[in-house]
């Protein structure tokens, strides 16, 4: 195809030819009638001798294009038959005969995905840029499709700047990023439990899903802690940040959680010392939390709140509660004094803890979402894994969840017929006086007898009984009561009394009278402890495991 024939038709080309011509003739004399003066404004004349400074107008197109650094390519018609390719472009892609179709004699144009958009472009006349696209050599590049009109039909004006330094560089950075985030998802996750602690008056499950890949790992974490004497402590809590650091925070406050549980406080203080702690950690990170204990003797979660969303308990016929009192501010805040609240978790009801990522959305108002993973939790049922499953998908979280999402599900059985059996409570009020020990002994021996405990395990649990009640009759005041409880897998011995001076494990010398009760209960039982109770007094637990049946 003869190029010079085409640039002659570009617009305005022929305006520049016979300007071009103007300029070929005479001039006319300076100041003559009817000639613009061309003295500059400063009054200055310009030297007669002096070149005149050149115009676009003095270079071809095909000069212009030819010298650009960026690859340019003419095609023509609704074939897009090749019309120029400038140098820069032979030398990224080799020449190209002119008159030949693009789709064969341009096929990087259709490696490159741009035949399809060089058709729109001739029919709407509008420009279209595709950004980045690269070829099979590795090279990227930006291109813009510009149409032309010409007298005998339409052209397109292919313009790929290269753009492979951008893109590799761009692609570097997206490689760290997803280096950073699968660190910190394998960070997150090894900090999380492996497995979680089964009490055995709970059934429980959780899920921690992470946000997607374009959204950075965050600070979600849960956990459960069994206390003693049939105790369990549920956290979950939420570090608002993201990446490494809010990973590593999370684990600190976790770790630091399981420290706290072991002193048996109350949720409330537990969260104190928490917030304490969360500002030392990291001023700049806030956290927020849930520390619930349930008690299987009482049939309700104590908790205290630092900036959480409520627990939610669903009852056994579907009735749904929300747990909204006694939340204070994040961890971290400082200067506020956290409380406890209670929520019933009776046989047959299923609790949920969750953070924001499962209830937030962008555009709606937090409780709406809250309202909604309620009317979700209404129609859950199954085991406890299978109740996270069913609110992850009705609430819609998927992989490409644009935050974190922890979900605990707490479910505290019906037992009922064979299963129940294995699960019974007896209780004794203890009344002052030297009979307290012989009647207690008496209570506890009938007791094993009747849940059909091996001889060997009953006498060691009456041993343990006598010593606790004798322990809570010398330091301890009234009221006093003894509790054994069984489970499917443990004898619990507990002593409650008015005192809240709580024992510790001492070494007794040979000439000691006393001292040596507790010592003997952590000898043969397989765990003790003492904890403070609500309103002043303690209490002092043993447990003994049972033997497979």
């Amino acid at each position: 195809m003869n190029f010079t024939r085409w640039s002659a038709r570009f617009p305005g080309t022929q305006r520049r030819a016979a300007a071009r011509s103007d300029r070929g003739s005479v001039p006319a004399a300076r100041g003559e009638a009817g000639q613009p003066d061309e003295t500059p404004a400063d009054g200055t004349a310009p030297a007669a001798d002096e070149p005149r400074p050149p115009t676009l107008d003095d270079l071809s197109l095909r000069e212009v294009l030819g010298h650009l650094p960026a690859l340019v390519a003419l095609v023509h018609g609704p074939e897009h038959r090749v019309a120029y390719v400038n140098d820069a472009y032979a030398a990224v892609f080799g020449d190209r005969a002119p008159g030949v179709p693009a789709a064969t004699g341009l096929p990087e144009l259709e490696e490159l995905g741009l035949l399809p958009l060089m058709d729109q472009v001739l029919r709407s006349g509008t420009p279209r840029t595709v950004k980045s696209r690269r070829t099979a050599k590795g090279g990227s590049y930006t291109i813009t499709c510009t149409p032309l009109d010409f007298p005998d039909g339409g052209g397109v004006l292919v313009f790929a700047a290269d753009v492979t330094d951008h893109a590799d560089a761009a692609e570097r950075l997206r490689a760290a990023e997803r280096r950073q985030r699968e660190t910190a998802v394998t960070l997150q996750r090894s900090l999380l439990p492996q497995e979680l602690e089964q009490p055995d008056d709970l059934r429980i499950a959780a899920t921690y899903q992470p946000g997607g890949k374009d959204a950075a790992v965050g600070g979600d974490w849960y956990d459960v802690i069994t206390l003693g004497a049939g105790r369990t402590a549920l956290v979950i809590g939420d570090v608002m940040g993201r990446g490494v650091r809010a990973a590593a925070v999370m684990g600190q406050l976790r770790t630091a959680v399981r420290a706290y549980a072991r002193l048996d406080l109350p949720p409330h203080e537990v969260l104190q010392l928490l917030d304490g702690l969360a500002a030392e950690i990291d001023a700049s990170q806030i956290a927020t939390c849930v520390y619930a204990v349930h008690d299987p003797n009482e049939g309700r979660l104590v908790y205290a709140s630092a900036g959480h969303l409520p627990i939610l308990v669903r009852e056994e016929d579907g009735t749904v509660h929300r747990a909204e009192d006694h939340t204070g501010p994040p961890l971290g805040t400082g200067g506020w004094m956290h409380t406890s609240g209670t929520i019933a978790l009776p046989p047959g009801s299923t609790a949920v803890l969750y953070t924001d990522g499962l209830v937030e959305r962008r555009r709606e108002d937090i409780d709406e979402g809250v309202a909604a993973l309620e009317r979700a939790l209404s129609g859950a049922t199954g085991t406890p894994q299978v109740v996270c499953d069913r609110l992850m998908r009705a609430l819609g979280i998927t992989t490409d969840h644009d935050d974190d999402v922890a979900v605990l599900v707490v479910q505290h059985p019906a037992r009922k017929g064979h299963d129940a059996e294995l699960f019974h409570n007896a209780a004794l009020e203890l009344l002052g006086g030297i009979e307290a020990a012989p009647r207690a002994r008496a209570f506890a021996t009938g007791v094993l007898s009747s849940w059909r405990f091996p001889v060997e395990l009953s006498d060691l649990g009456v041993l343990a009984t006598s010593e606790l009640v004798a322990n809570s009759l010398q330091h301890g005041t009234p009221p006093m009561r003894l509790r054994l409880r069984r489970t499917d897998r443990r004898l619990i011995i507990e002593v409650t009394d008015g005192d809240d001076h709580l024992p510790r494990r001492r070494r007794a010398e040979p000439a000691d009278e006393a001292g040596r009760g507790i010592s003997i209960v952590a000898t043969i039982a397989s765990s003790w402890g003492s904890r403070r109770t609500p309103g002043g007094g303690k209490a002092v637990w043993c447990e003994f495991a049972l033997p497979d049946s």
